[in-house]
C-alpha cells in the first residue's frame, strides 16, 4: 500500500481527506452532545473578539466564521476541526518530501503523524487549540525548511504568518521559533539564515498578526495567565526541591506518552534497522535534533522555574517532527525495506480503523457499563423540556459553565447564552415579563441540584438583586443516551421573572 501512495502524486493526501471526512460523518451520527472543548467553542462563537480568557483566541476566530456559516451545529464544529486536522497532515507532508528524498519514506512519515497519540486520538475525541497549535506548527516547519533551502522575501513572510498564528493557537508555541532559532544558531552552515535581513519581515509580520491580542493580553494578565499558571502548578509540592522533583517526572511521563507510541510502531515497522539507523546523520536530522534539545533545554528551564505540571499535549509544537526526524535517519542509514513498508502499512491502518472506532462506539460501550461520559448526557432532550415549560422564549440563558452553556446553545439556537465571570461579552437585553431570564445549571454527576453556583447568584444579584428573591427551581430528570434503565441525569433550572409592582 505504501508503494502504490507514493507512486501517485498526491494520493496520500486522498486517503487522508476521506479518512476525516468519515470522521466527520461518525460525528453527526453521534450524540449531539458537546465534549467540554467543543462546547467552550460554541458558547465563544457567539462573540468576535480580541481575547476570551485563558487560551489564545485564534481557534475561536476561525469556529466563529464557521458558525456563521453553517450554524450553531455539530458540523460546524465537527467540520472545522477536521479541516484544519487535514490541512495539518497535508503541510506535515509536503514538508517531509522537503526534507526525505526517498517518497516511500515521505509517505510513511506524513501517515506516521497519526501515531502521536496526542495528534491522532485526542485532537480527535475533543481538543481545539491543540489543533490549532498543530496546524500552525506544521506550517512553520513547511515555511521554515523551504526558508532555509530558498530564502526568498515570500518564504520569510510565510515564516511570519505562521509564528503569528501559533502564538495565537497556543502561548507555548513561542517555543518552537525559539528553539529553531537556538538550533540555526549551532550550525555554522545556516546560522546565515537567521542573521539574514528578511528575518526583520518575519518579525514584522508575526508582531503584526498578534497585536490586537497581544493588546488586550497585556490589558487582561490576571484573566489569561491564572488559568494557565494553576494547570502548570497543580502538582507543586510544599518545597523547592518537591516542587522540581514534581516537574521532572511530569515532563518525563509526557515525553513518553508522547514518543513512545510513534518509537514503538517504528520498532515494529523496521526492528533491528531503526536502531542500526539512529547513529545515522543528515544535515536535516542534525538540525531537527538540534530543535528537540533545544526545545527539552526550555523545557527543563520551564520546571526550574516553577513548573511542576506538564501535560502532554503541550509537547505537540515542540515534537511533532519526530516522524520526518526517524524517517531521514532511516533514509541516511540506507535501511529501506519494502518488508518494513508493509509491516508499517499495517499498523497505520489499524490505527486509522480503530480510533474512529472507538470514537464513534465509546458513548454505547460508557453508557452500557454505567460509566458514562460527556456524550452520554442528554443535552439536547433536556433543553427541548426546559424551553417548552416556559411561557415565553427567554431573553438569556445563564449556563454555570462553557460545556452547558455551549450545549444550551446548540439546542436552543438564536437565544443568547452566558456564563458568570463573562458580562463584558454580553449585549444588551430586555427583561420583562414577555422576556424572562432562565437560569440552568447541574452537577457533573449528573445528581440532583437544588442551588445554583455562587458565581450564578453573583450574576443575578448584579442584575437588580435578583439573587434576593425564592427562586422556583424545577428539575430535569431525563435518561443517558445509550444508558441503562433507570439511570437519569438531572438539570435545575428556573424562570426568573421580574417582580411584579406593589
Amino acid at each position: 500500500m505504501i508503494d502504490r501512495l507514493a507512486g501517485r502524486d498526491g494520493a496520500v493526501y486522498l486517503l487522508l481527506a476521506a479518512y476525516f471526512m468519515i470522521n466527520v460523518v461518525l460525528r453527526l451520527a453521534s450524540p449531539a452532545s458537546l465534549e467540554l472543548d467543543e462546547g467552550q467553542q460554541l458558547f465563544f462563537a457567539q462573540w468576535l473578539a480580541p481575547g476570551y480568557d485563558s487560551q489564545p483566541p485564534f481557534y475561536n476566530w476561525l469556529q466563529y466564521g464557521v458558525v456563521q456559516l453553517l450554524g450553531s451545529s455539530v458540523l460546524a464544529i465537527s467540520a472545522l476541526k477536521n479541516l484544519m486536522l487535514f490541512l495539518s497532515y497535508l503541510m506535515f507532508g509536503l514538508t517531509a518530501h522537503l526534507v526525505i528524498r526517498d517518497r516511500t519514506l515521505a509517505v510513511i512519515a506524513t501517515l506516521a503523524l497519526i501515531t502521536i497519540p496526542q495528534v491522532g486520538y485526542e485532537a480527535q475525541r475533543d481538543l481545539t487549540h491543540t489543533v490549532a497549535v498543530l496546524f500552525s506548527a506544521c506550517m512553520f516547519a513547511l515555511f521554515f525548511f523551504r526558508a532555509l533551502q530558498q530564502p526568498t522575501v515570500t518564504n520569510y513572510a510565510l515564516v511570519g504568518v505562521a509564528i503569528g498564528f501559533g502564538i495565537l493557537s497556543k502561548y507555548n508555541f513561542a517555543l518552537l521559533p525559539t528553539a529553531a532559532a537556538l538550533a540555526l544558531l549551532t550550525d555554522r552552515s545556516l546560522r546565515a539564515r537567521l542573521v539574514d535581513p528578511r528575518v526583520l519581515v518575519t518579525v514584522a509580520i508575526a508582531t503584526l498578526i498578534v497585536l490586537p491580542h497581544a493588546v488586550w493580553f497585556f490589558g487582561h494578565v490576571d484573566e489569561a495567565t491564572d488559568r494557565t499558571v494553576l494547570k502548570l502548578t497543580a502538582d507543586a509540592g510544599t518545597g523547592r526541591f518537591d516542587q522540581i522533583s514534581a516537574g521532572f517526572f511530569s515532563l518525563t511521563g509526557a515525553l513518553a506518552a508522547f514518543a513512545g507510541p510513534t518509537l514503538l510502531v517504528f520498532a515494529i515497522a523496521y526492528r533491528g534497522a531503526l536502531t542500526r539507523a539512529w547513529a545515522s546523520q543528515t544535515d536535516w536530522t542534525r538540525l531537527i535534533g538540534r530543535m528537540f534539545l533545544a526545545a527539552l533545554v526550555l523545557l527543563l528551564l520551564i520546571v526550574l522555574a516553577g513548573a511542576s505540571n506538564i501535560k502532554d499535549r503541550w509537547l505537540v509544537p515542540l515534537f511533532f517532527l519526530l516522524p520526518i526526524y526517524l524517517c531521514a535517519k532511516i533514509e541516511a542509514a540506507g535501511e529501506t525495506s519494502p518488508a518494513a513498508g508493509r509491516r508499517f502499512a499495517g499498523v497505520v491502518l489499524a490505527v486509522m480503523a480503530i480510533v474512529p472506532l472507538v470514537l464513534f462506539t465509546r458513548p454505547q460501550i460508557l453508557g452500557a457499563t454505567g460509566q458514562y461520559g460527556k456524550q452520554n448526557v442528554p443535552y439536547g432532550p433536556a433543553t427541548a423540556e426546559i424551553l417548552a415549560s416556559g411561557s415565553n422564549r427567554p431573553s438569556i440563558i445563564l449556563a454555570i459553565d462553557h460545556q452547558l452553556a455551549g450545549n444550551l446553545r446548540l439546542h436552543g439556537p438564536g437565544i443568547p447564552v452566558t456564563v458568570a465571570g463573562y458580562e463584558a461579552f454580553e449585549q444588551p437585553f430586555v427583561f420583562d415579563a414577555g422576556h424572562p431570564i432562565l437560569a440552568v445549571w447541574r452537577r457533573r454527576d449528573g445528581a440532583p441540584s437544588i442551588n445554583p453556583s455562587e458565581g450564578m447568584w453573583t450574576w443575578l444579584n448584579d442584575r437588580g438583586g435578583l439573587a434576593d428573591r425564592a427562586l422556583d427551581v424545577r428539575d430535569a430528570a431525563l435518561p443517558y443516551h445509550y444508558g441503562r434503565d433507570g439511570d437519569l441525569y438531572h438539570f435545575s433550572y428556573a424562570w426568573i421573572y421580574p417582580a411584579a409592582a406593589p
